[in-house]
């Protein structure tokens, strides 16, 4: 689960993190007041999306006074931001974050993430603050710095030293860097974040440090402890089908190509795409339905694959294990007689109540097309749709 920046920089403040004051506006009329109420004299105006590289969007935001903040709120609002993360639809933003300006000396980069490598914390930092990091990773990736922490003895102020000493941080302030790390990290592991970016991590004039951005990732799995994170979830930053696929606790994937795949089981899901794709096609979306999906749950999937325009071609692949063929079967069958099938569906199924499952598909009436297994399945999917 992703959060806006202004929700971060609360969680920030909340631990005592240097952050940058700022308002948050969602009516532009709103924004002059917002302004009037931080110190300036220069105010940032920052559009809220899920998506990083906002800065290098198709409009920029911009430092300005009051007057021209709230200019720019009014004109940023309701707009289509398109970044590079966004892809070419962008995203409307909703929200604007209005907060005080920084007079930077130099801006560096700092990250936590969970390595799963090791399954410890890595942390990242680098003195190429303010720039997109893959760039500066392919380019000149001996200016990025990464160690993991050991679970066993947790952060110790070393390990904040060490960051200190690869951003070029000096004097008093390594001692405040350090406090910065150990606050970090603990925020990071108390709310079961996947991930935490500072981007950029300043040291501003006054040699005083400050975080002057923030994108966090949380655990969706541990939202159940986490009531105070679930409710800054933002509906409307998500995919509408994978937001209608998690309310069903179906794992959906959106892509770019044009074949469905509904499957039961992340590996199966990976080995579809992939025999899709070595004969000649492109998957467009995958819809794992887990293994212990009810009837009701696989009709939903079905319906969510099928309101895609997108997909011209839908496979199931089911190997049934705890998840049985019937109930897959019956699932289909229910959605197609609700939603109408306007696009060829190849069916393979295995494993458990096999032969019940295919013999309820072959009673139903419905055009679909039998597969032996799965290269007779994406054979088959990929010859209907490209013809």
């Amino acid at each position: 689960m992703n959060i806006h920046e202004y929700q971060a920089k609360a969680l920030l403040r909340s631990y005592g993190i240097p952050v940058s004051d700022g308002r948050v506006v969602l009516k532009a009329e709103d924004a002059k007041t917002a302004a009037g109420e931080l110190d300036g004299p220069l105010w940032v105006v920052k559009s809220q999306i899920h998506a990083g590289g906002r800065g290098k969007g198709h409009f920029k935001e911009p430092e300005a006074g009051v007057g021209e903040a709230a200019e720019f709120a009014r004109q940023m609002l309701g707009r289509t931001l398109v970044t590079i993360q966004t892809g070419p639809a962008g995203k409307q933003v909703n929200r604007i974050y209005i907060e005080d300006g920084s007079d930077i000396d130099r801006e560096f980069y700092l990250a936590f993430l969970i390595d799963r490598q090791t399954s410890r914390i890595s942390i990242v930092a680098s003195t190429e603050g303010g720039m997109s990091i893959e760039d500066v990773a392919h380019n000149t990736p001996e200016l990025i710095h990464s160690f993991t922490v050991d679970p066993a003895t947790g952060l110790q102020d070393f390990h904040g030293r060490r960051v200190a000493f690869a951003l070029g941080l000096e004097g008093a302030q390594v001692k405040a860097c350090v406090k910065i790390v150990r606050d970090l990290y603990r925020l990071f592991v108390d709310k079961d974040m996947d991930m935490l970016e500072i981007n950029p991590f300043c040291l501003l004039k006054d040699g005083t440090l400050r975080l002057l951005d923030a994108k966090m990732a949380f655990d969706g799995n541990a939202m159940y402890r986490h009531a105070d994170i679930a409710a800054l979830r933002d509906e409307t930053e998500e995919d509408p089908k994978e937001l209608a696929a998690s309310k069903f606790d179906l794992n959906y994937i959106a892509l770019d190509g044009e074949i469905g795949c509904m499957v039961n089981g992340a590996g199966l899901a990976m080995a579809t795409m992939d025999i899709i794709k070595l004969y000649g096609a492109e998957p467009a979306k995958f819809l794992d339905v887990g293994g212990g999906a009810t009837k009701e749950k696989v009709t939903e999937a079905f319906k969510i694959i099928t309101s895609d325009p997108q997909v011209k071609g839908i496979l199931v692949n089911i190997f049934g294990g705890i998840m049985r063929c019937d109930i897959i079967a019956e699932g289909i069958v229910a959605a197609v007689k609700e939603v109408g099938l306007q696009v060829p569906l190849v069916v393979r199924l295995e494993g458990t109540n096999v032969e019940l499952g295919k013999d309820i598909i072959r009673k139903s009436g419905l055009n679909v097309i039998a597969a032996d297994d799965l290269k007779d399945g994406a054979e088959k999917i990929v010859k209907a749709v490209r013809g």
